[in-house]
């Protein structure tokens, strides 16, 4: 496998650029393995964190498949056509909308939860927040307890109507980036680490009872997510568009 060592380092756009092309070439083929991590970060002369972001955006596009503590196997390329493009265009516009629906409702969620929140609230909080530290990297640990903390902290508001608004705006949110959200936001191991404190602070401000703070932890965590989602969408349009 025939690479470049990169000049600088944290550029994973072009590691991403140069294994696509590898693929999209015959070079890798469908069923290759991948050298490890390690490997490829020694090759490229990156961090291994530079080389797992690399990796999740090949993920993303359906160039590989990434096994959990496994070698990277590489996927037939998606055959190229404007409709991949527009349904990527319409994603992100669907993606762009659905976040500020969900802005605008879980900012005041963890407001009122930080008013209501019982002492059951809170334990199950607690067994959550343990649960998503023992299985940080791990993507669909990731994803599921991500999930229940918000699914929890819109049952502490004590609002019959709010469960079920989180739970009409998160299916969507999963049918649109499923395999983004993933990649992006759980399986990167520095990422999955400051969400999870993040999640934390949220939860500190509601324990004290403290509605600003909970509204503005919140806040900051959802344009976090935010950021790195339209940086990982404009990428791969970047990438579909080659």
């Amino acid at each position: 496998m025939d690479i470049a060592k990169l000049s600088k380092r944290n550029h994973y756009e072009h590691i991403t650029e140069q294994l696509k092309r590898l693929i999209v070439d015959g070079e890798l083929k469908p069923g290759d393995k991948l050298p490890s991590t390690k490997e490829l970060s020694e090759r490229f002369g990156v961090g291994r964190s530079t080389m797992r972001e690399a990796l999740s955006a090949l993920k993303a596009m359906g160039l590989i498949d990434v096994r959990q503590g496994g070698a990277s196997t590489v996927l037939a390329p998606p055959a190229p056509g404007l409709e991949s493009l527009e349904s990527l265009v319409l994603n992100k516009r669907t993606i762009l909308d659905l976040l500020e629906a969900r802005q605008s409702f879980e900012i005041a969620n963890a407001g009122l939860a930080a008013r209501k929140r019982t002492e059951d609230d809170l334990a199950a909080f607690r067994v959550i927040l343990d649960d998503m530290r023992v299985s940080l990297g791990d993507e669909e640990a990731g994803e599921r307890t991500d999930l229940a903390f918000h699914r929890q902290l819109a049952a502490a508001t004590r609002n019959s109507v709010l469960p079920t608004l989180f739970e009409a705006v998160s299916s969507q949110m999963e049918l649109a980036i499923r395999e983004t959200r993933r990649a992006e936001l759980y399986a990167n191991r520095s990422v999955s680490d400051r969400l999870y404190l993040e999640h934390v602070a949220i939860f500190e401000a509601v324990e004290r009872g403290d509605p600003p703070g909970a509204e503005s932890r919140m806040r900051e965590h959802l344009e976090h997510v935010e950021s790195i989602l339209m940086k990982h969408l404009q990428l791969l349009r970047k990438y579909g568009e080659k």
